[in-house]
Protein backbone atom coordinates (compact mmCIF):
# COMPACT_ATOMS: atom_id res chain seq x y z
CA UNK A 1 0.00 0.00 0.00
CA UNK A 2 3.12 2.80 -0.62
CA UNK A 3 2.73 5.49 -1.60
CA UNK A 4 4.60 7.88 -4.55
CA UNK A 5 4.27 11.79 -4.23
CA UNK A 6 5.46 13.97 -7.27
CA UNK A 7 5.87 18.08 -6.79
CA UNK A 8 6.91 19.86 -9.60
CA UNK A 9 8.87 23.30 -9.34
CA UNK A 10 10.05 26.27 -11.00
CA UNK A 11 11.69 29.33 -9.14
CA UNK A 12 10.15 28.99 -5.90
CA UNK A 13 12.58 27.99 -3.90
CA UNK A 14 11.46 29.47 -0.78
CA UNK A 15 7.97 28.01 -0.93
CA UNK A 16 9.68 24.82 -1.97
CA UNK A 17 11.77 24.71 1.10
CA UNK A 18 8.81 25.07 3.16
CA UNK A 19 6.80 22.49 1.09
CA UNK A 20 9.92 20.01 2.23
CA UNK A 21 10.73 20.19 6.04
CA UNK A 22 6.61 21.07 6.50
CA UNK A 23 4.84 18.99 4.26
CA UNK A 24 7.55 16.52 2.74
CA UNK A 25 9.17 16.14 6.51
CA UNK A 26 5.95 14.48 7.77
CA UNK A 27 5.10 11.97 5.46
CA UNK A 28 4.79 8.34 6.68
CA UNK A 29 6.56 5.48 6.19
CA UNK A 30 3.70 4.51 3.91
CA UNK A 31 5.64 7.18 1.23
CA UNK A 32 8.69 5.26 -0.17
CA UNK A 33 9.10 7.70 -3.12
CA UNK A 34 8.73 10.91 -3.93
CA UNK A 35 9.97 12.84 -7.11
CA UNK A 36 10.91 17.01 -7.09
CA UNK A 37 10.69 17.61 -10.53
CA UNK A 38 12.84 20.74 -11.33
CA UNK A 39 11.21 22.79 -14.35
CA UNK A 40 14.20 24.66 -15.00
CA UNK A 41 14.80 27.42 -12.04
CA UNK A 42 17.19 29.73 -12.00
CA UNK A 43 17.00 30.87 -8.51
CA UNK A 44 18.72 28.49 -6.32
CA UNK A 45 16.39 25.82 -6.91
CA UNK A 46 18.70 23.11 -8.24
CA UNK A 47 21.76 23.50 -4.99
CA UNK A 48 18.71 22.94 -2.70
CA UNK A 49 17.45 19.91 -4.47
CA UNK A 50 20.99 18.32 -4.37
CA UNK A 51 21.55 19.32 -0.90
CA UNK A 52 18.57 17.22 0.26
CA UNK A 53 19.37 13.71 1.73
CA UNK A 54 16.29 12.01 2.47
CA UNK A 55 16.56 9.12 0.47
CA UNK A 56 13.27 8.68 -0.59
CA UNK A 57 13.56 12.16 -2.59
CA UNK A 58 14.87 11.70 -6.24
CA UNK A 59 15.31 14.70 -7.91
CA UNK A 60 14.92 15.12 -11.81
CA UNK A 61 16.38 18.57 -13.36
CA UNK A 62 14.83 19.21 -16.70
CA UNK A 63 16.65 21.47 -19.40
CA UNK A 64 13.86 23.81 -19.68
CA UNK A 65 9.71 24.22 -18.02
CA UNK A 66 7.54 22.18 -19.38
CA UNK A 67 4.89 22.85 -16.94
CA UNK A 68 2.20 20.88 -15.81
CA UNK A 69 3.22 18.29 -18.76
CA UNK A 70 6.14 17.10 -16.45
CA UNK A 71 2.99 15.12 -14.24
CA UNK A 72 3.10 12.94 -16.64
CA UNK A 73 6.73 11.54 -17.00
CA UNK A 74 7.32 12.12 -12.76
CA UNK A 75 4.48 9.97 -12.35
CA UNK A 76 5.81 7.26 -14.81
CA UNK A 77 9.44 7.14 -12.85
CA UNK A 78 7.10 5.54 -9.97
CA UNK A 79 6.19 2.49 -9.03
CA UNK A 80 3.62 3.05 -5.91
CA UNK A 81 0.45 1.84 -5.43
CA UNK A 82 -0.86 5.50 -4.62
CA UNK A 83 -0.23 8.48 -5.73
CA UNK A 84 -0.32 12.03 -4.61
CA UNK A 85 0.24 15.10 -6.59
CA UNK A 86 1.34 17.95 -4.55
CA UNK A 87 2.07 21.61 -5.18
CA UNK A 88 5.30 23.15 -4.31
CA UNK A 89 3.29 25.79 -2.55
CA UNK A 90 2.15 23.54 -0.18
CA UNK A 91 4.04 24.69 2.97
CA UNK A 92 2.32 22.96 5.96
CA UNK A 93 0.61 19.90 6.78
CA UNK A 94 -0.12 17.60 9.82
CA UNK A 95 2.25 15.15 10.61
CA UNK A 96 1.28 11.97 8.75
CA UNK A 97 -1.34 13.37 6.46
CA UNK A 98 -0.22 11.36 3.39
CA UNK A 99 -1.20 8.37 5.33
CA UNK A 100 -4.72 9.96 6.46
CA UNK A 101 -5.17 10.77 2.91
CA UNK A 102 -4.45 7.35 1.53
CA UNK A 103 -6.42 5.75 4.39
CA UNK A 104 -9.91 7.59 3.47
CA UNK A 105 -9.33 6.95 -0.04
CA UNK A 106 -9.09 3.39 -0.10
CA UNK A 107 -12.40 3.46 2.32
CA UNK A 108 -14.26 5.36 -0.72
CA UNK A 109 -14.51 2.73 -3.95
CA UNK A 110 -16.63 5.67 -5.40
CA UNK A 111 -13.88 8.35 -5.48
CA UNK A 112 -10.90 8.66 -8.00
CA UNK A 113 -9.92 11.71 -7.07
CA UNK A 114 -9.42 12.78 -3.17
CA UNK A 115 -7.88 16.01 -1.82
CA UNK A 116 -7.03 17.34 1.08
CA UNK A 117 -9.03 20.59 2.22
CA UNK A 118 -7.34 23.67 2.61
CA UNK A 119 -6.56 25.73 5.48
CA UNK A 120 -8.20 29.81 5.28
CA UNK A 121 -5.49 31.45 4.29
CA UNK A 122 -6.62 34.91 3.45
CA UNK A 123 -3.84 36.12 0.79
CA UNK A 124 -3.99 32.97 -0.87
CA UNK A 125 -5.90 32.62 -4.23
CA UNK A 126 -6.89 29.23 -3.94
CA UNK A 127 -7.64 29.30 -0.81
CA UNK A 128 -9.71 32.80 -0.82
CA UNK A 129 -11.72 30.98 -3.50
CA UNK A 130 -12.28 27.82 -1.40
CA UNK A 131 -13.44 29.73 1.48
CA UNK A 132 -15.33 32.98 -0.51
CA UNK A 133 -16.69 32.44 -4.14
CA UNK A 134 -17.14 28.41 -4.27
CA UNK A 135 -19.58 26.13 -2.19
CA UNK A 136 -19.36 22.94 -1.29
CA UNK A 137 -21.85 20.53 -0.61
CA UNK A 138 -20.79 18.46 3.08
CA UNK A 139 -21.86 15.34 2.94
CA UNK A 140 -20.84 11.83 4.58
CA UNK A 141 -19.64 8.20 3.49
CA UNK A 142 -18.74 5.87 5.65
CA UNK A 143 -17.74 7.88 8.53
CA UNK A 144 -15.90 10.40 6.20
CA UNK A 145 -16.55 13.92 6.04
CA UNK A 146 -16.25 15.10 2.36
CA UNK A 147 -17.33 18.16 0.41
CA UNK A 148 -18.68 18.10 -2.80
CA UNK A 149 -17.37 21.36 -5.09
CA UNK A 150 -14.58 22.64 -6.73
CA UNK A 151 -11.38 20.15 -5.83
CA UNK A 152 -7.64 20.77 -7.48
CA UNK A 153 -4.65 19.01 -7.55
CA UNK A 154 -2.60 21.20 -4.47
CA UNK A 155 -2.26 18.14 -2.66
CA UNK A 156 -4.60 14.98 -4.21
CA UNK A 157 -4.36 10.81 -4.01
CA UNK A 158 -5.52 8.96 -6.73
CA UNK A 159 -4.48 5.25 -7.72
CA UNK A 160 -1.88 3.65 -10.04
CA UNK A 161 -4.83 1.27 -11.32
CA UNK A 162 -7.34 3.90 -12.04
CA UNK A 163 -4.58 6.15 -13.31
CA UNK A 164 -2.99 3.67 -15.78
CA UNK A 165 -6.82 2.65 -16.75
CA UNK A 166 -7.69 6.06 -17.90
CA UNK A 167 -4.38 6.38 -19.67
CA UNK A 168 -2.26 8.44 -17.29
CA UNK A 169 -2.17 12.46 -16.13
CA UNK A 170 -3.38 14.60 -19.45
CA UNK A 171 -0.50 15.30 -21.29
CA UNK A 172 -0.59 18.63 -23.83
CA UNK A 173 2.88 19.62 -25.30
CA UNK A 174 1.15 22.70 -26.91
CA UNK A 175 1.19 24.35 -23.42
CA UNK A 176 3.00 24.76 -20.50
CA UNK A 177 -0.21 25.60 -18.72
CA UNK A 178 -3.15 24.31 -18.11
CA UNK A 179 -5.56 22.21 -15.90
CA UNK A 180 -4.66 18.58 -16.02
CA UNK A 181 -6.09 17.88 -12.71
CA UNK A 182 -10.12 18.79 -14.24
CA UNK A 183 -8.87 17.12 -17.12
CA UNK A 184 -8.06 13.76 -15.13
CA UNK A 185 -11.51 14.44 -13.19
CA UNK A 186 -13.25 14.41 -16.02
CA UNK A 187 -11.56 11.02 -17.26
CA UNK A 188 -11.93 9.39 -14.59
CA UNK A 189 -15.86 10.90 -14.40
CA UNK A 190 -16.32 8.96 -17.59
CA UNK A 191 -15.96 5.63 -15.84
CA UNK A 192 -18.24 6.72 -13.05
CA UNK A 193 -15.85 7.70 -10.38
CA UNK A 194 -15.67 10.78 -8.34
CA UNK A 195 -13.85 13.54 -6.95
CA UNK A 196 -13.89 15.01 -3.33
CA UNK A 197 -12.30 16.42 -0.79
CA UNK A 198 -11.12 15.14 2.38
CA UNK A 199 -13.05 17.53 5.37
CA UNK A 200 -10.52 16.09 8.40
CA UNK A 201 -7.35 16.89 6.62
CA UNK A 202 -6.47 20.38 5.95
CA UNK A 203 -3.13 21.57 4.51
CA UNK A 204 -1.59 25.42 4.00
CA UNK A 205 -1.46 26.98 0.48
CA UNK A 206 0.44 29.71 -0.03
CA UNK A 207 1.64 30.38 -3.49
CA UNK A 208 -1.11 32.89 -5.01
CA UNK A 209 -1.24 35.91 -3.90
CA UNK A 210 -4.46 37.82 -4.21
CA UNK A 211 -2.54 40.36 -5.40
CA UNK A 212 -0.73 38.87 -8.27
CA UNK A 213 -2.17 39.39 -11.47
CA UNK A 214 -1.60 36.05 -14.07
CA UNK A 215 -0.41 37.19 -17.70
CA UNK A 216 0.40 35.55 -20.68
CA UNK A 217 -0.69 32.05 -20.66
CA UNK A 218 -1.69 31.67 -17.33
CA UNK A 219 -4.25 34.34 -18.10
CA UNK A 220 -4.78 33.22 -21.23
CA UNK A 221 -5.77 29.68 -19.22
CA UNK A 222 -7.65 31.26 -16.13
CA UNK A 223 -9.82 33.03 -19.10
CA UNK A 224 -10.26 30.12 -21.26
CA UNK A 225 -11.34 27.63 -18.26
CA UNK A 226 -14.02 30.13 -16.84
CA UNK A 227 -15.50 31.07 -20.02
CA UNK A 228 -15.83 26.83 -20.40
CA UNK A 229 -17.39 26.57 -17.21
CA UNK A 230 -19.63 29.83 -17.69
CA UNK A 231 -21.20 27.10 -20.78
CA UNK A 232 -21.47 24.02 -18.43
CA UNK A 233 -22.93 26.23 -15.72
CA UNK A 234 -25.56 27.36 -18.24
CA UNK A 235 -26.59 24.13 -20.03
CA UNK A 236 -27.09 22.63 -16.38
CA UNK A 237 -29.50 25.35 -15.12
CA UNK A 238 -31.28 24.66 -17.66
CA UNK A 239 -31.27 20.92 -17.10
CA UNK A 240 -32.17 21.73 -13.92
CA UNK A 241 -35.45 23.76 -14.61
CA UNK A 242 -36.71 20.47 -16.16
CA UNK A 243 -39.23 18.62 -12.97
CA UNK A 244 -37.69 15.84 -11.14
CA UNK A 245 -34.01 16.49 -12.66
CA UNK A 246 -32.68 18.29 -9.42
CA UNK A 247 -33.82 15.61 -7.10
CA UNK A 248 -32.61 12.81 -9.83
CA UNK A 249 -29.94 14.56 -10.05
CA UNK A 250 -29.24 14.73 -6.33
CA UNK A 251 -29.74 11.05 -5.98
CA UNK A 252 -27.65 9.53 -9.05
CA UNK A 253 -24.87 12.08 -9.15
CA UNK A 254 -25.23 13.20 -12.94
CA UNK A 255 -23.29 16.33 -12.74
CA UNK A 256 -22.30 18.98 -9.71
CA UNK A 257 -24.92 21.99 -9.30
CA UNK A 258 -23.84 25.26 -11.58
CA UNK A 259 -22.27 26.69 -8.22
CA UNK A 260 -19.32 23.70 -8.54
CA UNK A 261 -16.98 23.24 -10.95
Amino acid sequence: MSIAIVVLTNNRLELLRQCVENVLARTSSETQEIVVWNNASTDGTRSFLDSLDDPRIRVLHHPRNIGQNAYAEAFASTEAEFMIELDDDVIDAPQDWDRTLRDAYRRLPQIGFLAADLVENPGDRASYDRYHNHRFHAYEVDGIALLEGPTGGWCAITSRELYDRVGGMPHNPKKIYFLEDAEYIRRIGRLGFRRAILDDLHVVHAGGSLAETPTGDKAALLTEARRRQARRDAVKRVLLVIPFVGRLNDRFGWFERPDSR
